[in-house]
């Protein structure tokens, strides 16, 4: 697969260099455009098993195909996957490990936390245009009118709808006092729901793994529900035969903290560190980056559970 993603990424190079015919250069840039979005087109880094590796490499592949999404503006799955990229590094490689800087490095955790949010947003951005291209006139619809244009919706843009989803409401949550993005989350909610009707095992859990955070972190008022992120919890844990560290994770951080449950927080961060990250290659990185901050939540439990002792030196 390695050898595969840079016989690609030499042969972008050189169309870039060597065509300057118009139509010509058209169908080449659509060549290679297909050809870096396609199918597979990720596993070379979801399934590494080196974390740092993955950090300093993503932003080269994010910049490329911004150049190529430049070149090639109209092109679907440029879209979605520059999108995703800039989504994905965020999360993984801006705002989690700046959720884990000590708190005498706070202003660098400030530093990184808005960085994360403006790194959503333009994965955000360039999502939205991809909607808008395949269904033109979303963004002007009511609420009241959303369910009859999500209708039109097909399995196909199931990826698209959990994207834009998960971009917004992680940038959301770094800034909860952003009313305009906190003024999407009816969209958002009518968005993953419809997402989940038409594919509910798309990417195997992925969907139930996003609304466990979406259920359990949101107050009731804008559709918080407690036992429909039960409800995903489980469904993540039975397709992915409990192999599902992210479902752990999340689940002690967005229930048992609020709930001062730690003997559940505990049980369940632990039974996300004996997950064996080599049993599905594809999802190693995401396994091993998830283990880690389940590592980092059991050791600094104290900053959750005011009843815990404070380490000594802290």
């Amino acid at each position: 697969m390695k050898k595969r993603v840079l016989t690609l990424v030499f042969f972008a190079a050189l169309c870039f260099l060597l065509l300057s015919c118009g139509s010509i250069e058209r169908l080449a840039m659509n060549a290679v455009s297909d050809m870096l979005t396609g199918e597979g087109s990720s596993s070379v880094f979801t399934g590494d098993s080196d974390p740092q590796l993955v950090a300093d490499a993503i932003p080269f592949a994010i910049k490329m195909y911004e150049s190529l999404l430049d070149a090639n503006p109209n092109h679907q799955g440029l879209m979605f996957t520059t999108g995703m990229m800039f989504i994905m590094y965020a999360n993984a490689f801006v705002q989690g490990p700046a959720e884990m800087l000590p708190v005498e490095d706070w202003k660098k955790r400030d530093h990184e936390m808005t960085r994360a949010k403006n790194l959503y947003l333009r994965g955000y951005a360039i999502l939205n245009n991809a909607l808008e291209a395949r269904y033109p006139g979303f963004y002007q619809v009511s609420n009241e009118n959303l369910p009859g244009m999500l209708n039109r919706f097909k399995k196909d843009d199931v990826g698209l709808l959990y994207w834009i989803v998960a971009g917004g409401m992680a940038a959301y949550s770094v800034d909860i006092f952003d009313f305009y993005l906190s003024s999407n989350i009816p969209k958002w909610t009518a968005m993953i729901k419809k997402a989940y009707e038409l594919d509910p095992d798309f990417d195997v859990a992925a969907l139930d793994e996003f609304l466990i955070i979406f259920y359990a972190s949101l107050p009731e008022l804008l559709g918080g529900d407690k036992e429909r992120a039960k409800f995903h919890f489980l469904q993540a844990q039975e397709k992915t035969n409990g192999q599902s560290s992210g479902a752990y994770v999340s689940y002690a951080q967005a229930v048992f903290v609020p709930a001062q449950d730690y003997e559940s927080y505990k049980d369940y961060l632990e039974k996300a560190l004996e997950i064996d990250v080599d049993a599905n290659p594809s999802t190693r990185l995401v396994n091993i980056i998830n283990q880690r901050k389940a590592q980092w939540l059991l050791d600094n439990a104290y900053n959750y559970f005011s009843f815990l002792p404070i380490p000594d030196g802290y």
